[in-house]
């Protein structure tokens, strides 16, 4: 019978034959040890010369490092690890075996690793942050759905952007036409909500940011939300909901996975909603006493963040923050129209901002008022100006970048590792 070595808590003192690759070989006289991954988890797969016919022990000393194999045996609880179950092993077969493998237990750079990225995914620690970002995506879903929001699909094909176009990646093929790589569904999504209601997109997007921090790709992940008939507070509520939602679930269901990775797990107990909340002023009053010298109108950088967060135990909103340093769609405060009605969540632990999110301008002159501030082209938003046209509402949403989030509760120090095939601006291979 195949099976998966996930399922071995459900076959003790059964025979089952797995199919994997062997990430660490041992032998030692009349017995060899086979360390077995299949992509679900992990075993040790114990072959006694005398329990084995020939073939099967000269399969199993041949096997060399990442060979694939299939391995028939009993499932057993390990003699000294509770929890942890092996295979004593009746048959072995060598599928594929590997030459000389080129990552091993010593130091590598990281460049090397990059540059090896295809076999470097094999590594229990890549194993392990992928399976969490993988927790990460499902939770997204299964809270959406919970919520009344359906799935839209955004064009990765634009002709315009969320925020002017200067670092878009312009695509040469409509003709006569100038095209962007999207770096955000959010306008269609807007779009959609007088259809639909509640709504979120889930897809790559682009950014071509000459930035070589560790929290950037050019190729990245996003999440956008949008709802209709919600405000302000409303976004702030269904982001900490989901976010908290989204922790627990990688809690639950990802220990093997944050053991691996030796993420201490504290701090992500505490990531409960209601999250802390800030002014833009009052961030930056509070700044300006760690040492910062941002300026009271500045947009808060990536040192600014790190600095914050690294004060707080869960996330924090930073709202509010002035209009001259945000997106031309973003409703302005009635209390202070030279503010915003936006946020930006801060993951602590000094990660930073991992969503930004606003209530949107519903009305038309106001939105088509911003649009000419910013001197963007009047032509190819009017389809998003005519949405304010036939039954506007008050309505606000939200993004989270997918890397940056696997970064923070993965406890990773850069995003290149939370993506499987990362895009930086000195790096397109593997």
């Amino acid at each position: 019978m195949d099976t998966l070595i996930s399922k071995f808590s459900e076959v003790v003192g059964q025979t089952v034959t797995i199919k994997g690759w062997a990430y660490n070989v041992r032998s030692s006289g009349s017995i060899a040890f086979l360390q077995i991954r299949d992509g679900s988890g992990f075993t040790q797969a114990v072959i006694a010369k005398q329990g084995v016919d020939e073939a099967s022990w000269n399969a199993a000393v041949e096997t060399t490092l990442e060979s694939s194999v299939a391995v028939t045996g009993v499932v057993a609880k390990h003699p000294k690890q509770e929890g942890v179950y092996e295979l004593q092993a009746t048959a072995v077969q060598l599928i594929g075996k590997a030459q000389e493998y080129p990552i091993g237990k010593k130091e590598h750079g990281p460049e090397f690793l990059l540059d090896n990225r295809h076999l470097w995914l094999r590594a229990p620690s890549q194993w392990a942050i992928q399976r969490v970002r993988n927790a990460i995506i499902y939770a997204t879903y299964d809270w959406f759905r919970d919520h009344d929001f359906i799935k839209i699909d955004s064009p990765i094909f634009t002709p315009s952007a969320c925020e002017g176009t200067t670092e878009l990646f312009e695509v040469d093929y409509f003709e006569d036409r100038k095209a962007y790589l999207t770096q955000s569904g959010q306008l269609y999504l807007e779009a959609a909500i007088g259809s639909v209601g509640r709504c979120f997109d889930f897809g790559p997007v682009f950014r071509a940011e000459k930035s070589k921090t560790r929290r950037h790709l050019i190729e990245f992940w996003m999440m956008d939300a949008e709802a209709a008939f919600v405000d302000h507070e409303g976004n702030l509520q269904i982001q900490e909901q989901l976010v908290s939602f989204i922790v627990k679930r990688v809690l639950e269901t990802c220990q093997q996975e944050l053991k691996i990775l030796e993420r201490n797990t504290e701090p992500l107990t505490k990531v409960v909603a209601p999250f802390y909340r800030l002014t833009h002023a009052e961030a930056v009053k509070k700044l300006h006493e760690l040492g910062s010298d941002i300026g009271e109108m500045d947009d808060l950088g990536a040192d600014d963040e790190t600095l914050l967060t690294q004060q707080y135990d869960k996330p924090i909103f930073i709202e509010k923050y002035p209009a001259a340093v945000k997106a031309f769609y973003m409703k302005r405060d009635p209390s202070d129209p030279t503010r915003v009605l936006n946020a930006d969540l801060l993951a602590p632990e000094g990660y930073g901002e991992v969503i930004g999110g606003s209530q949107r301008e519903d009305d038309y002159e106001a939105l088509l008022a911003r649009i000419r501030e910013h001197n963007l082209p009047e032509a190819a938003f009017q389809w998003y100006l005519d949405t304010r046209k036939y039954g506007s509402v008050p309505h606000s949403g939200f993004g989270y970048g997918l890397e940056r989030l696997v970064a923070w509760i993965c406890g990773l120090h850069h995003v290149r590792e939370t993506i499987p095939f990362p895009r930086l601006l000195n790096r397109l291979e593997p």
